[in-house]
């Protein structure tokens, strides 16, 4: 398993990424069974990983904590024991995919990570459920199997919010390493490759990221648009 990489209430309604203002839902409590006893425990890990630091913001974190409650709830994830957040509010520039260690309260990888093609440049922006739009898809994802494709060592994804990423299957999008996705990019005044829609990571972590993740665990694609943290059974439901 690889170490960390280094290479409550939400008020705010609006937030500004890439240069525009989207609009976010202020209340995670809204139609939902989410509780205050969950909220400050989501509140209480963040600050205590102290994920500010690393770049990811505490309302991603607390979306993901909120899903990641729901499935376990629901007997979905089977393996609790590890949250992961890509984080396509920030550029591909940072470091946003987070892979947290729950039962012992740290982040154990930090990384980049690539958006699909057709979902941007640097940013990503556009998020599509359809089969060869080479756009990546937002939500709640439980990870599955592995198995050894062009790519190497790959790890299946299962989406399952409804009408946002539950054709991922269908789509073949999964976790894989991938040379376009990589410090050297940053250094030379670049962003990452772009995947056909895969959350690609560097070629050097895939392993220990997919043998530490695999079969069971909770993963969450964010991004802060209206549409997806709206309109998400996950979330609403």
């Amino acid at each position: 398993m690889g170490l960390l990489c280094t290479s409550f209430t939400i008020i705010p309604s609006r937030q500004t990424v890439n240069s525009h203002t989207v609009s976010v839902t202020p209340d995670l409590y809204t139609g939902s069974s989410y509780t205050t006893a969950e909220a400050d425990a989501a509140t209480a890990l963040y600050n205590d990983i102290d994920l500010q630091q690393y770049g990811l913001s505490k309302e991603a974190f607390d979306h993901a904590w909120k899903g990641y409650q729901h499935l376990v709830k629901k007997k979905m994830v089977s393996r609790s024991n590890y949250l992961t957040i890509c984080d396509f509010s920030q550029s591909s520039k940072r470091k946003r995919l987070y892979v947290i260690d729950i039962d012992n309260r740290k982040l154990i990888t930090n990384t980049y990570v690539a958006h699909g093609k057709n979902s941007g440049a640097e940013y990503a922006n556009n998020f599509s459920n359809k089969p060869e739009s080479l756009q990546s898809s937002l939500g709640f994802y439980i990870t599955a199997n592995t198995y050894t494709g062009k790519h190497g060592l790959s790890l299946r994804i299962n989406g399952v919010d409804p009408g946002y990423n539950d054709k991922a299957l269908m789509r073949t999008i999964v976790i894989h390493g991938a040379d376009y996705v990589n410090e050297s990019r940053v250094v030379n005044g670049g962003y990452m490759g772009r995947s056909w829609g895969c959350p690609a990571v560097p070629k050097k972590e895939a392993t220990d990221i997919i043998t530490t993740i695999k079969n069971g665990t909770c993963l969450f694609i964010y991004h802060p648009g209206k549409n997806y943290l709206l309109g998400s059974k996950i979330l609403n439901g």
